[in-house]
């Protein structure tokens, strides 16, 4: 919505000085002075939901836990030592479940809050877009690190904020995604340690007993999957990926 009340001026403004018609595929805008505005409001709105629609997988991945879920998933990936196994399609498919079902209170709020109000025409969709933000705001403010929120007022050379409500959304959004990266990055080498001391012992005893030419992989990845199915990893990979937004 916040994209609808930045074109929506544009364009009646546009319409005002030109009177111009906008043709795009499917839609057939006719702006005149004195014409039938509901109609012209209409097709903008649905203009700015299919804008909308486009920008929701970059907004998934620098306002939710996306980020964080999914790269400790390929982190563990590569701790195996297998490229492609298990597919990026099935990590991508459980990252969206857990960012789901870790942002589920925080989309039901949006939900409750703004998105049904508005629909109902109980608020206007600028006051529905600072409502439904409102949440969100509070989830990134939760997990981001002061110290990542301080080098980004000073990159942005604005002065720092009497609360931290008043720190704007361009601020607080890159020092999320640097704080979320940080902790991916913290979880992600406490999974490589034992996976990492595994290669280690198997590459001693290969040398100890002279079969350097027998690639240590070979044998360390199968103990590796065996240890990591007998400790039930992804349970608990999983449940400290989700614990961990808590």
């Amino acid at each position: 919505m916040r994209i609808f009340v930045l074109v929506f001026p544009l364009m009646l403004f546009c319409s005002s000085v030109f009177g111009a018609d906008f043709q795009f595929p499917g839609i057939d805008i006719n702006v005149k002075p004195g014409g039938q505005q509901e109609e012209v409001a209409t097709a903008i709105k649905i203009i700015a939901a299919l804008t909308i629609l486009s920008l929701a997988p970059a907004m998934l991945i620098v306002m939710t836990s996306f980020t964080r879920i999914i790269i400790v998933l390929a982190m563990l990936r590569h701790a195996f030592g297998m490229q492609q196994t298990p597919p990026n399609t099935v990590l991508i498919s459980l990252a969206l479940f857990l960012t789901a079902f870790t942002m589920m209170p925080i989309f039901s709020s949006i939900n409750t809050q703004a998105f049904q109000p508005y629909l109902k025409g109980e608020v206007t969709s600028s006051n529905a877009f600072k409502i439904g933000m409102e949440p969100l705001r509070a989830f990134m403010i939760k997990q981001t690190r002061e110290k990542d929120l301080a080098l980004m007022l000073d990159l942005s050379k604005q002065d720092k904020p009497d609360s931290i409500e008043k720190i704007s959304n361009f601020v607080l959004l890159p020092a999320f995604m640097l704080s979320e990266l940080k902790t991916a990055f913290e979880i992600g080498f406490i999974i490589f340690l034992p996976f990492l001391l595994i290669d280690i012992i198997v590459a001693s005893i290969l040398m100890s007993m002279g079969m350097l030419m027998v690639p240590p992989m070979m044998i360390s990845l199968p103990i590796k999957i065996m240890m990591f199915v007998l400790i039930d990893g992804w349970n608990l990979v999983v449940s400290s990926l989700v614990s961990s937004f808590h």
